[in-house]
C-alpha cells in the first residue's frame, strides 16, 4: 500500500513520523515523544542516546546492560555498585564474570527487530552506532578512530583529507602526497650566500 504524503514509520510506535516531529537515530525515525530509553523510559536526545542494534537506551541503562561487569565498573572511580538493574528490567547477574546478555530478547517489543546493516569503522572494524558516528571520506568512523593515519592527530571537518580509504590531517597529506620541490612541502626558501 502506498504511503501517500506521509513520512517514515516510527521505530517505537510504528505510526507515521512527519518531518517536523522527526528524530533520527541509527538509521531509524522516531517521534520526539517516542524517543525514550527502553530501560527507564527517560526522554533521550543526541547527547544521551546509546544505541545497541535496534534498541535505544540512556547511557546509564546501556552501561548497566552492555557495559563491563564486576567490582569497580559502572559508577565511577573507586565506587562499588550494588544496583542490579532489576527495577529497570535489565536482569543482571551478580558475581558472574560473563556478560548478562541473554540469547533471546528479554523485552519482546518493536525494538527487538534485528538491523543487519550496521556500519563498520574502517580503522578498527567494529560497529559504528549513531551516537558515535563521524563521516569522513564517505565512510562512518568512531570519534576515537577519526585521527590522522600518520601523526595520530584528532581530525575535524576543517583539517581532514582522505586518500585510498585512509584519513590524514592536511599537514601530513601535503608532506607525503603533495607536490614536491622548491616552494612546496619542506623547502620554502633558498638561502642566499653572503
Amino acid at each position: 500500500m502506498p504511503n501517500w504524503g506521509g513520512g517514515a514509520k516510527c521505530g517505537a510506535c510504528e505510526k507515521t513520523v512527519y518531518h517536523a516531529e522527526e528524530i533520527q537515530c541509527n538509521g531509524r525515525s522516531f517521534h520526539k515523544t517516542c524517543f525514550l530509553c527502553m530501560g527507564c523510559r527517560k526522554a533521550l536526545d543526541s547527547t544521551t542516546v546509546a544505541a545497541h542494534e535496534s534498541e535505544i537506551y540512556c547511557k546509564t541503562c546501556y552501561g548497566r546492560k552492555y557495559g563491563p561487569k564486576g567490582i569497580g565498573f559502572g559508577q565511577g572511580a573507586g565506587c562499588l555498585s550494588t544496583d542490579t538493574g532489576d527495577h529497570l528490567g535489565l536482569n543482571l547477574q551478580q558475581g558472574s564474570p560473563k556478560s548478562a546478555r541473554p540469547s533471546t530478547p528479554t523485552n519482546p517489543s518493536k525494538f527487538a527487530k534485528k538491523i543487519v546493516d550496521v556500519d563498520k569503522c574502517p580503522r578498527c572494524g567494529k560497529s559504528v552506532y549513531a551516537a558515535e558516528k563521524i563521516m569522513g571520506g564517505g565512510k562512518p568512523w568512531h570519534k576515537t578512530c577519526f585521527r590522522c593515519a600518520i601523526c595520530g592527530k584528532s581530525l575535524e571537518s576543517t583539517n581532514v583529507t582522505d586518500k585510498d580509504g585512509e584519513l590524514y590531517c592536511k599537514v601530513c597529506y601535503a608532506k607525503n602526497f603533495g607536490p614536491k620541490g622548491i616552494g612546496f612541502g619542506g623547502l620554502t626558501q633558498v638561502e642566499k650566500k653572503e
